[in-house]
């Protein structure tokens, strides 16, 4: 097998913000997401399916290197940046052990700078989170297409996900731990039964975004739920799906949820089964959890 290639690239250094942000996220936490089958083997089936061979692919924030890994098995070429020098070890240690390695150009560089250097047919970039802030998926696809059309013109490659989908839901939430009354933003798996959440109505969609087409990072929504059940309204759920890849043979798509996001409302609600409740919030994509639960208002009719 042919040693890995390397690529050094001048960089800024990350800001405070950056940081707190999630652009330098644990080593142990990407560990963790390798153990999680959900995500590997659904990321592993959209990539298989728009991944042909032959072609050239970049993977926009490449963690582990396991994506790249993927897209390496048809592949020609990959391109795998990445802004954290942990990581970039980490990687290069890793894919040394795979098998189909010597395929993938490691990069250390900025997501939001960095080009190929020919046009290329499929992006992955993974830095998803719930609500999609914190990590800035939305903002550095929505940077490279201006830029890889500048240089490149002609058609954009397609992108890995394709599409997001994100909703939110007014909930009971327990705040209550051993006996402690502490609000506090929680996780919670996608689907299944969620011990001490009492959903009040169903979902509502609050944006879908279509990679390919024009991608706004602000995020703004107004709606109003018609609570199906009485109880404190104390919580707002946000739900994000992913859709990695649609399939061009029989429309199938291949989807990945992220965790539940729970942010507990500033002021509780005590409501009835019927009432009106009227939901608004803004918020920048790739911000903080705090910068979306400052904005939140709501109000019963």
């Amino acid at each position: 097998m042919s040693p890995l290639k390397k690529t050094n690239r001048t960089t800024t250094p990350p800001t405070e913000e950056d940081c707190y942000l999630g652009q330098f996220i644990p080593l142990q936490y990407h560990h963790h997401m390798l153990m999680d089958d959900y995500r590997m083997n659904s990321f592993k089936a959209a990539i298989n399916e728009a991944v042909f061979p032959g072609a050239k692919v970049l993977d926009l924030g490449g963690g582990t290197g396991v994506l790249s890994w993927f897209a390496a098995a048809k592949a020609d070429k990959v391109w795998y940046v990445e802004l954290n020098p942990d990581l970039i070890r980490e990687a290069r240690r890793l894919l040394k052990m795979n098998l189909g390695g010597e395929k993938i150009e490691l990069v250390h560089a900025d997501a939001f700078k960095y080009l190929p250097p020919e046009p290329i047919d499929v992006v992955i970039c993974e830095m998803l989170h719930p609500a999609m802030l914190c990590e800035k998926q939305i903002n550095v696809i929505k940077s490279f297409k201006e830029r890889y059309l500048k240089r490149f013109g002609g058609v954009l490659p397609r992108f890995i996900p394709e599409a997001v989908l994100m909703a939110v839901q007014p909930l009971q939430q327990n705040h209550r731990f051993t006996g402690f009354h502490a609000p506090i933003i929680q996780f919670q798996l996608p689907g299944g039964i969620h011990e001490g959440t009492l959903d009040l109505a169903p979902p509502q969609l609050y944006s879908s975004i279509d990679y390919t087409q024009t991608i706004s990072e602000e995020l703004c929504w107004e709606g109003v739920f018609n609570l199906e059940l009485a109880g404190q309204v104390n919580a707002l759920r946000f739900i994000t799906k992913n859709i990695l890849s649609i399939s061009t043979k029989d429309n199938s798509v291949i989807e990945w949820q992220n965790h539940y996001l729970v942010l507990p409302l500033a002021e509780p609600l005590q409501a009835s089964a019927g009432n009106l409740l009227s939901i608004k919030f803004n918020y920048l994509a790739g911000g903080s959890l705090a910068h979306l639960q400052n904005t939140i208002s709501a109000i019963l009719k």
